[in-house]
C-alpha cells in the first residue's frame, strides 16, 4: 500500500462529505442543524426510544454533550423525550413528525445532490466508486468497531 494512501482517502471523504453539507445548508429556510444533531436525529430514526446514554456511547460522545443536543432538539420540536417506564430516572427519546419531514428531506436532497455529480462522472468512475461501496462499509465496520474498544 503505498504510504500516502490512507492520507489521500481520508483527505477525499472529508472533502466530499464537507462539500456535501455545505451544498445542503444552501437554500435552507430553517435554522441549520449541527451534524452532531443531524447525527442524534438519524440514530433516534434508526433506533427509536434509545436512551441518552446509549445514544452517547452510538455517537462517541460525552453524556452531557448528548443531553445539551436533545434539550435544543426537544426546544426546538424535533426530538420528544419520554420517561422510560422500566426506569423512571431514563428517559427515551423519540422523533417528531417535524424531525422525521426534516430528514427526509435531507435525504432526498443529498440523494439528488450526489445521484446529481455521479450522473456526471463516465461509466468506469461510476462503476469504480460502486465497487468501492463493500470496502468503503467494511473501513466504517472497522473504525466503529475500534473505536467502540476504546
Amino acid at each position: 500500500m503505498e504510504s500516502d494512501f490512507p492520507q489521500e482517502l481520508a483527505d477525499a471523504l472529508v472533502r466530499i462529505q464537507r462539500l456535501i453539507r455545505r451544498r445542503l445548508r444552501g437554500g435552507l429556510t430553517l435554522p441549520r442543524l449541527s451534524g452532531a444533531e443531524v447525527e442524534l436525529l438519524r440514530l433516534v430514526e434508526g433506533r427509536p426510544g434509545i436512551g441518552i446514554s446509549e445514544a452517547a456511547r452510538a455517537l462517541h460522545l460525552a453524556g452531557n454533550s448528548v443531553s445539551t443536543l436533545v434539550n435544543h432538539l426537544v426546544r426546538d420540536g424535533y426530538l420528544i423525550r419520554e420517561t422510560d417506564p422500566a426506569d423512571r430516572r431514563a428517559a427515551r427519546l423519540l422523533l417528531t413528525e417535524a424531525a422525521e419531514q426534516r430528514l427526509g428531506d435531507w435525504q432526498r436532497r443529498r440523494a439528488e445532490l450526489v445521484g446529481r455529480h455521479v450522473a456526471r462522472l463516465d461509466e468506469a468512475d461510476r462503476e469504480a466508486l460502486r465497487a468501492a461501496l463493500p470496502a468503503l462499509r467494511k473501513l466504517a465496520l472497522t473504525l466503529h468497531e475500534e473505536a467502540e474498544e476504546t
